[in-house]
């Protein structure tokens, strides 16, 4: 009889429905769930299309179209009236209209002032998480942008960190500190495979902002890559550069370590698809390699807080190689390091500089409650509330409808449609204040009784996946899961970047 496998990865949840696993000749055997964040945000970016992820992404493929798969909904301008409302939420809606604030404009540039009541509500937090309802859509990443802009401009903040590598982020910060390079260039190389969704347009508008801000003098704004899943050479000829002026006897040793993992292709995807594709023991052998090098740097007599902390990313990144995806027990541990591991890297920056810093990641990341437990234990938000306290703050993304960006189970990309929220969901009541887009303090509007009941109760909304065919609408509880929302009424389709000619 054969064994079923399924490879379960870190970049992966689940949703709210059963399937049997094909071939598999345990027809007791299930999968709960449906896969939730692809790998820029959850499987392919380690994972890419080998052979070791077919099924995987197979299971994809079989559940269906998204939920309420609408055509878009055609935006209008200004305000709109509101969706007709039941008696039961008329007083919900009354009440959170009492703390929404309008947003101008979902675009960036033009007056902020339609922030300032965002920016009051993010004093006292260190760290901010920015989610994004969707990986693949333009006005959520383009009012994120104001956010960080109107943050960054107004409230002191100084860091964007992202769901991208290391090593990426310092590529990031050489054309942010000096111009060198074309920012549209770096993204080509580095946004590959599952992070492919980040290509965009509108990602290569924020850092483009970011350098003129720099220009200008200041407080310097930098990027900060929170994910683990690659490292570029250069990332390996930092730390031997700084032991061999600081520690020279330590460097042979390095050198020996760090051998197997230097040998890797040039290329995002090369390396990681080469990588993937080493036996298990060998992985194993890097991985305990890695882990030694770091730990020869921690002993050293001279220490770099940044060299240590560059070597633990190479450490956690060659141990998840060797995490056996089909092993649920040993696929929820990656899952778990992985969300805890992000948060102590943002923790670890903020610490470090004494600088505040936006968390810009997938809303099931910086929520404070997971949509899919059994999968995805407990959250980036979670973690970042325990190692920062009230010193992070969770915003969170919503719309009612639109369109978006995902991967394909084949490896390709297209654009989908999801919504008009139905009605029972959260995105139903929002949509029904009276202004377009608008965001709203969760805190403050909870405190009406009769809206903390309805911000405390589990309703279905929009998670979407990084990934279709999918179900992108798990129960959540706004009022548990963040303190700030920002609801969009009608998002586009990210623009990913051209390739070079």
């Amino acid at each position: 009889m054969r064994r079923c496998r399924v490879r379960v990865c870190v970049r992966v949840l689940f949703m709210n429905i059963d399937l049997s696993q094909p071939g598999c000749d345990h027809p007791g055997k299930w999968i709960h769930g449906t896969l939730y964040n692809d790998c820029m945000a959850h499987i392919s970016r380690r994972r890419s299309l080998v052979p070791a992820m077919t099924v995987a992404l197979a299971l994809t493929a079989l559940l269906g179209p998204a939920a309420g798969g609408a055509a878009a909904v055609t935006p209008a301008a200004g305000s709109r009236p509101a969706p007709a409302a039941s008696a039961d939420d008329r007083a919900v809606v009354a009440g959170l209209e009492r703390y929404a604030h309008p947003l101008r404009s979902t675009e960036p540039g033009g007056s902020m002032d339609d922030l300032r009541a965002f920016g009051r509500m993010t004093r006292g937090a260190d760290i901010v998480g920015l989610g994004e309802a969707s990986h693949g859509s333009k006005d959520v990443f383009t009012v994120k942008e104001r956010l960080f802009r109107q943050l960054a401009e107004h409230e002191g903040f100084s860091a964007y960190a992202m769901e991208i590598s290391w090593s990426a982020a310092v590529r990031l910060n050489t054309y942010l500190a000096t111009g060198e390079g074309d920012v549209r260039q770096i993204m080509r190389d580095e946004f590959q495979d599952g992070y492919s969704l980040l290509n965009t347009e509108e990602l290569a508008h924020l850092f483009s902002w970011m350098r003129e801000h720099n220009r200008g003098g200041g407080r310097q704004l930098r990027v900060v890559g929170l994910d683990y899943s690659d490292a570029d050479p250069e990332q390996y000829d930092r730390i031997l550069t700084w032991a061999e002026r600081n520690e020279p006897a330590l460097l042979p040793e390095l050198r020996r370590r760090y051998a197997a993992l230097r040998a890797l292709p040039t290329g995002v995807a090369a390396r990681m698809a080469a990588y993937n594709a080493l036996p298990l023991a060998e992985k194993k052998t890097m991985a305990k390699d890695a882990a030694a090098a770091h730990q020869l740097l921690s002993g050293a007599g001279k220490r770099d807080p940044w060299v240590l902390q560059e070597a633990l990313v190479l450490s956690h990144m060659a141990a998840e190689y060797t995490v056996d995806w089909s092993d649920p027990a040993q696929a929820k541990a990656a899952s778990r390091l992985r969300d805890r591991t992000m948060a102590e890297t943002a923790v670890w920056w903020q610490r470090q500089t004494g600088e505040r810093i936006a968390v810009s990641a997938h809303d099931g990341h910086v929520s404070y409650e997971t949509v899919m437990p059994e999968a995805y234990p407990v959250t980036m938000g979670a973690d970042l509330r325990e190692l920062a306290g009230r010193k992070y703050l969770a915003v969170g993304t919503s719309l009612y409808g639109g369109d978006y960006r995902a991967r394909t189970a084949t490896g390709g990309e297209g654009t989908y449609s999801v919504g008009p929220a139905a009605p029972g969901s959260n995105e139903y009541t929002l949509d029904k204040v009276r202004h377009r887009d608008f965001y709203v303090d969760l805190r403050a509007a909870g405190r009406d009784p009769v809206v903390g009941g309805w911000l405390t109760t589990a309703r279905p909304t929009f998670v979407i996946p990084g990934r279709y065919p999918n179900q992108p609408a798990p129960p959540l509880a706004l009022g548990r899961a963040f303190d700030v929302v920002v609801h969009l009424h009608h998002v586009r389709a990210s623009v990913p970047v051209a390739p070079a000619r």
